[in-house]
């Protein structure tokens, strides 16, 4: 597959994030393998760290009969930049859970002027990464100083994509909650 058979919202999406553009449309269009792209959605998110800026890009691509999930992000090795890319396809069938969480601000004013979602995160879940929470227990009595020891929560983590009006923009925003209901449809 040619980057060209990539939709064109797609393609100006991934060159939108100024991030190796021509690198990222090239293991999206290998991955998709000619297969119609149903809908897509592309986050691009900086971090931090000490005296250097890190850039990712995830892509998320939904085709008739898979979920696509490419992410790109620098590489740590000595000499010349690295740009690393994997790409990682998931049949529609085995998809376990797909969650939208919607974030409002001034939620009593939801329908009105400014109570639009100030974030979303779209979760999904094939059983592939699980995470393991412990924290210490407790019990109801304030003055309580036994140990109780953990509780831990068994939590399914495969994919968290979490976009917020502030950094990403109203339209991206508005992108991953019309990519995740699609996503939601199309696992039904």
């Amino acid at each position: 597959m040619t980057t060209r058979e990539l939709t064109r919202e797609l393609r100006e999406a991934i060159v939108a994030s100024g991030y190796f553009p021509e690198f990222i449309e090239a293991t999206v269009a290998r991955a998709v393998a000619g297969e119609r792209i149903v809908d897509s959605v592309v986050h691009h998110e900086a971090t931090f760290n000490h005296d250097a800026i890190h850039r990712h890009v995830t892509v998320l691509v939904l085709t008739p009969t898979r979920f696509i999930v490419n992410h790109t992000d620098d590489g740590e090795g000595p000499g010349p930049t690295q740009a690393l890319s994997t790409v990682e396809t998931v049949p529609l069938r085995q998809i376990r859970s797909v969650s939208l969480t919607h974030v409002v601000t001034n939620p009593e004013r939801y329908g009105n002027d400014g109570a639009d979602p100030s974030e979303v995160w779209l979760s999904v879940g094939w059983g592939i990464m699980r995470r393991l929470e412990l924290e210490p227990a407790a019990c109801e009595d304030p003055t309580c100083e036994a140990d109780h020891g953990y509780t831990a929560a068994d939590v399914a983590d495969d994919l968290t994509v979490r976009m917020s009006a502030a950094a990403d923009g109203d339209g991206p925003l508005q992108r991953l909650v019309e990519f995740g209901t699609a996503l939601q449809l199309a696992t039904a």
